[in-house]
């Protein structure tokens, strides 16, 4: 009987605390992720102070702890490349080439523009459950805590795994035709982001003789090509001799993606706190 009275008693504790998660607690962390959520939209649109909301431009210097061969200076304004100024020195002759992006071109960063949106997303699927919305049972908060973490992990995927481009890619993608002046025939060029990093590879490249190369396996795609890979364009054949990769570090990207992870153990430990009701009584929606 006492038993019985402490399990009905412990109940009504369980369900009390249990309507105070649904309808308060829940409020609290969805406040909060909304409030990191903007923070995050908001760095990658970076207004210029008495600009009127315009995205101010940004110059990052590119290293690489290896050699010199490339160097250059990148201008970033929001989730456009407006101004690329790279130097290159030849291998075989140590020629130095020197190219720039046309004034009138830019290039987006899909990584970035991706990111943004899939952010944004989970900003709304946050505000439309407002202050006044009364949740009704826990899976609805699951439901709710699911769909934004989707679209959270996604944002920080954008970010964290670059695009798997074939070289004919690479070769068709545009970029080529953004310099001035225009890149000589054997230099390929890729931008991308990986985690807070904005990285450029060149490919340095020589013309095959189809006479060598009958049997000769082509290269797939890969975030990063390594000397040796063959592969056809226009009908020739072309081998990469050497590859060049640069970067320099984003600032805010960074922030960004700190903004992702807090986020994701914000919805997680709400999600946590849900199903350990579930343990006390599964035999109703929790």
């Amino acid at each position: 009987m006492a038993a019985a009275m402490a399990s009905a008693v412990e109940r009504v504790v369980l369900e009390e605390e249990f309507k105070w998660l649904l309808q308060e607690e829940v409020h609290i962390v969805l406040k909060q992720l909304q409030d990191i959520l903007k923070e995050a939209s908001q760095r990658f649109a970076l207004p210029a102070s008495g600009s009127g909301g315009a995205v101010k431009q940004e110059n990052f210097v590119l290293s690489t702890s290896g050699t010199d061969q490339v160097k250059g200076v990148l201008t970033l304004q929001g989730d456009a490349l407006c101004q690329a100024d790279v130097s290159l020195k030849m291998p075989r002759n140590n020629q130095l080439l020197h190219f720039a992006f046309r004034e009138d071109k830019q290039w987006k960063l899909q990584q970035i523009q991706d990111a943004r949106n899939h952010v944004n997303q989970a900003i709304y699927l946050l505000m439309n459950r407002d202050v006044n919305y009364q949740f009704k049972t826990g899976s609805e908060v699951l439901k709710l805590m699911d769909a934004v973490m989707l679209q959270l992990s996604r944002a920080r995927n954008r970010l964290t795994t670059p695009a798997t481009l074939t070289l004919p890619e690479i070769a068709s993608s545009g970029l080529a035709k953004m310099f001035t002046p225009a890149l000589p025939p054997d230099v390929l060029v890729n931008f991308y982001i990986n985690l807070n990093k904005l990285c450029l590879t060149v490919y340095q490249l020589h013309v095959l003789q189809p006479s060598t190369t009958k049997n000769v396996k082509l290269a797939g795609g890969s975030i990063l090509h390594n000397p040796g890979a063959i592969f056809e364009f226009g009908n020739q054949r072309y081998e990469v001799s050497h590859v060049h990769k640069v970067e320099c570090v984003v600032p805010w990207l960074n922030d960004a993606l700190v903004f992702f992870t807090v986020s994701l153990q914000l919805c997680q430990q709400l999600k946590d706190k849900i199903s350990v009701f579930s343990s006390y009584w599964n035999y109703r929606p929790y």
